[in-house]
């Protein structure tokens, strides 16, 4: 599974990992814990989805690890309401990704847009923005604190290597950060990608069973 211009998460797999746990977040390690007790899923999640606050559009709040997370197939994209840049045309494709994956959306696939601007983007900005762009259920903005969105930008590898570019959110990478949670399945794309073609890549992440189960339905 290809990393497409974006960086990749260390320690992610390409094949099937521990069986999932049940939800409270990655265990820290404490002072008794065994370096062979944490998984390769727990390393993961320590080191790039930090379980901070977020305030979703509608207004509820929500730790990113155990209630976004884990457990989830999820798709991943920053951006800030008033962008003139790429953030319009990187929403109005991804709207055309979720009409695609239909109600899967919110129940087997779970799509994320970080603001990179949450001392602008309110809870009440990004519902006006949603609703302009006409995003259906399943698909959640989210803001927060300033320090907790740039952390989990970096965690999530949503960086330039020029720290100049970097430094300034009208150049930030329009891309989709896409995965399979629990099987630690991680990988990106240009998130103007053709909106099929990123379909297909997340259909990989469903396990087999449940594709062919879908495809029984249709």
């Amino acid at each position: 599974m290809a990393m497409l211009g974006v960086a990749p998460l260390v320690g992610a797999a390409t094949v099937r990992g521990e069986t999932p746990k049940p939800a409270g977040g990655a265990p820290k390690p404490t002072a008794g814990t065994k370096i062979e007790d944490i998984t390769s899923r727990d390393r993961i999640a320590q080191r790039h989805f930090p379980n901070v606050q977020l305030i979703t559009h509608e207004g509820r709040k929500v730790r990113f690890y155990d209630d976004l997370i884990r457990d989830k197939i999820v798709v991943i994209n920053m951006m800030y309401v008033k962008c003139e840049g790429v953030c319009p045309g990187i929403t109005t494709n991804l709207v055309k990704v979720q009409r695609l994956l239909g109600d899967r959306v919110g129940k087997d696939i779970f799509m994320y847009s970080l603001t990179l601007k949450p001392e602008e983007d309110t809870p009440k900005a990004l519902a006006a923005y949603a609703k302009m762009h006409k995003v259906g259920p399943g698909w959640q903005y989210l803001t927060g604190a300033p320090a907790d969105l740039e952390l989990l930008r970096r965690k999530l590898g949503f960086t330039d290597p020029d720290p100049q570019r970097d430094a300034d959110r009208s150049n930030h990478i329009g891309n989709v950060r896409y995965g399979n949670e629990p099987q630690q399945l991680w990988a990106a794309t240009p998130a103007m990608s053709s909106p099929k073609m990123i379909v297909e890549s997340l259909s990989w992440l469903v396990p087999a069973e449940d594709r062919a189960a879908a495809k029984g339905d249709r």
